[in-house]
């Protein structure tokens, strides 16, 4: 399961994330811009912010456990690990 909470910020957005996995629990913060949620999301609105980065934890957890997330990142260096994540969620 994960669990999305959206924050607006000036220059796009910051999520804290809670994760439960395999019996593993996390929590992570994700910052997301507006040029890559008009990249990667489906539509413009915190809605659209908060189903890309399930989207985007449920896709890293199908490569990693929890534990190996980071804590906090930007969305944007999920491509430098996972080379594949631009072109499953490129729009």
């Amino acid at each position: 399961m994960v669990a999305v909470r959206v924050e607006e910020e000036r220059d796009g957005w910051v999520c804290d994330v809670s994760v439960e996995h395999g019996g593993q629990t996390s929590t992570h913060v994700v910052a997301l811009s507006r040029r890559d949620l008009a990249r990667w999301g489906r539509g413009d609105d915190a809605a659209a912010v908060e189903d890309l980065v399930s989207r985007s934890f449920l896709f890293l957890l199908d490569r990693e456990p929890p534990s190996s997330i980071l804590p906090r990142f930007d969305l944007s260096v999920i491509p430098r690990y996972f080379p594949d994540y631009d072109l499953q969620f490129k729009r």
